[in-house]
């Protein structure tokens, strides 16, 4: 069987920035190759190498024992990685797109997160796929999922911003003895914005730890996803009024960084949170919320977020425009809350 590396999974050896797309190819890879209890099942990631073409030249190395076409059946599929992470294997499963978790909805939440609760022990179970809107996708290719499955206890929750912090966090999941939703904002898979090298050395970044895209002390903003890029643009444009905004790239959900949102608040007195998701129940509320618990006598104005508006994802490109949250939102919110 070939053993040769593919040129999309072998950034780091030559030197090159990578993709988002290419460091999570990359991830699988090396942890496949690290362990031999890691593999993939999901749909046309064998033969076809993935709608994305992630898992392009996998099967060739790996074979068809660890690298599963499945049928069009999530929570099938899901289940079935379910009973081999009880067997003491490491599945990592690929939805095609993330809208289409729903038919697993019932087996994450039911049996996969409240496995080692029962006493049925540890779930080492990654799903992972391609989330977010702005490529005209509609209502079925372009959802964030993360709230869905926020309320469930047991479950982790990671969406990078970054292929180095994909890269590093995805193998955080894979050897993590919990289960883990990987979302991954097909906005920034190959965004000429979102290149970096990555470490030529092995690296995996602890889940639950945010990171400081950018200092400031005028007032904290706190996003991730593609919205950390949106933020940064905003900053940029904030700066140059005198304006110095912080950012706070969360790139795990849950476990939340509590700690890293409260400490940049009680340095700025300002908070305002962005998202892509929906505004009702996102998790702006929650952040908000904790912020007013943990906070509240450090705050010098109202807690605000700027997100997506309470709808479906549009078809039109115009309505999507509209449905989605820009730079000039974020600027909008981030002068309100200073001026304040």
């Amino acid at each position: 069987m070939p053993s040769e590396t593919p040129s999309h999974v072998a950034r780091t050896r030559s030197g090159e920035p990578a993709t988002l797309l290419e460091a999570i190819s990359e991830a699988l890879w090396e942890e496949m190759e690290r362990d031999e209890r890691v593999f993939l099942l999901g749909e046309d990631i064998g033969a076809y190498g993935g709608a994305f073409k992630v898992t392009r030249g996998f099967l060739e190395r790996f074979g068809p024992s660890r690298v599963i076409d499945t049928p069009i059946s999530e929570g099938g599929f899901t289940g079935a990685a379910a009973g081999a992470a009880h067997m003491g294997l490491r599945p990592v499963v690929e939805m095609q797109f993330m809208d289409f978790i729903s038919p697993a909805y019932d087996v994450l939440t039911n049996y996969i997160a409240t496995s080692l609760y029962r006493g049925a022990g540890p779930m080492p179970l990654v799903v992972r796929g391609p989330v977010g809107g702005g490529n005209r996708g509609g209502p079925f290719h372009s959802q964030n999922v993360e709230m869905a499955f926020f309320h469930t206890p047991g479950l982790k929750i990671v969406y990078p911003s970054n292929p180095r912090d994909a890269k590093g966090l995805l193998k955080s999941a894979i050897r993590d003895d919990n289960p883990v939703i990987f979302e991954e904002h097909k906005g920034l898979y190959r965004a000429p914005h979102c290149r970096e090298v990555l470490p030529a050395e092995d690296y995996a970044i602890p889940l639950g730890s945010a990171r400081t895209a950018l200092e400031g002390d005028d007032l904290t903003i706190v996003t991730y996803g593609l919205m950390v890029h949106r933020s940064l643009e905003a900053a940029a444009e904030l700066a140059r009024d005198g304006i110095r905004a912080e950012v706070i790239d969360l790139r795990t959900l849950l476990p939340l960084d509590e700690e890293a949102i409260a400490d940049s608040l009680k340095r700025t007195g300002k908070l305002l949170i962005v998202h892509e998701d929906t505004r009702t129940g996102g998790i702006a509320g929650e952040i908000a919320i904790r912020m007013n618990e943990q906070a509240f006598e450090w705050l010098d104005g109202p807690i605000l977020r700027v997100t997506a508006i309470d709808s479906p994802v549009p078809f039109s490109g115009e309505l999507e425009d509209y449905f989605l949250p820009g730079v000039r939102d974020v600027v909008i919110a981030a002068r309100y809350l200073v001026e304040y």
